[in-house]
């Protein structure tokens, strides 16, 4: 699920996870960032976070592309007559395709993402093995044809997340967008690796968190609020992995 970055322009933001908002230019008066100041973050941060993730060897990222993909089983459970939508790999992404393409023999179906008009939701489309596909928009792959289905199960890749498990996304919005017109809410789970934790995104009110992020290190869930059940954590960024 590709968004396009149309955020306005910002430096580069510097080291590792615990990157300091005040490096980017992101002011935090009375402790609320300026939405301007946001999108200048995010872009910096978005930008750091793919490449280090392209800067990974081709043999890493298949190596936890396929743990992913085995913990993705645990995240969902049973297949058995449900729709999985997907995506095609992009930018250094988790390649689930393996995975995708034997869900029909465990009893579930594989839909693909496809954008029809900017500034709108995302449809989904039935896809299989073997099947055609076509260029999308951002010369990605998608369905030529394929029956429109509503996901049971909505994978998302994301650039980055943080201890509420929000996604930080490529920027386009088609994610949210996508989840604020769909009647009936999927089971969402963010796919992505370990180094793209953040402490915080800084979520806005359109932002929507994730139920799951599943990285190469298990199964995250976003740290406990007052009136939620605790869970057994030991990630360093307060959420905790199964």
């Amino acid at each position: 699920m590709i968004d396009e970055d149309d955020d306005t322009s910002g430096s580069s933001a510097c080291i590792t996870h615990e990157v300091d908002p005040a490096h980017s230019g992101l002011s935090l008066a009375d402790g609320v960032p300026k939405h301007s100041d946001v999108l200048r973050w995010r872009k910096a941060e978005r930008a750091r976070l793919i490449k280090e993730r392209l800067e990974m060897s081709t043999s890493t990222r298949k190596s936890y592309s396929d743990l992913i993909a085995e913990l993705l089983d645990v995240a969902i459970g049973d297949l058995s007559g449900r729709v999985v939508s997907g995506y095609w790999p992009f930018r250094g992404e988790p390649d689930l395709r393996g995975w995708l393409e034997r869900l029909e023999s465990r009893g579930g179906r594989c839909a693909l993402p496809v954008v029809i008009e900017t500034k709108a939701p995302l449809v989904f489309r039935i896809w299989g093995r073997g099947e055609k596909l076509e260029r999308g928009v951002w010369d990605i792959p998608v369905p030529a044809a394929g029956k429109e289905v509503s996901p049971d199960v909505m994978i998302a890749p994301i650039v980055g997340y943080d201890r509420d498990a929000y996604r930080l996304g490529y920027g386009g919005g088609y994610f949210d967008r996508t989840l604020a017109a769909t009647p009936k809410r999927p089971l969402i789970i963010g796919v992505g690796y370990s180094q793209a934790a953040m402490p915080t995104i800084y979520p806005e009110l359109h932002d929507i968190p994730m139920d799951k992020i599943v990285t190469e290190r298990g199964i995250f869930i976003r740290a406990a609020k007052s009136g939620e059940s605790a869970r057994n954590s030991h990630d360093t960024n307060g959420g905790s992995y199964l």
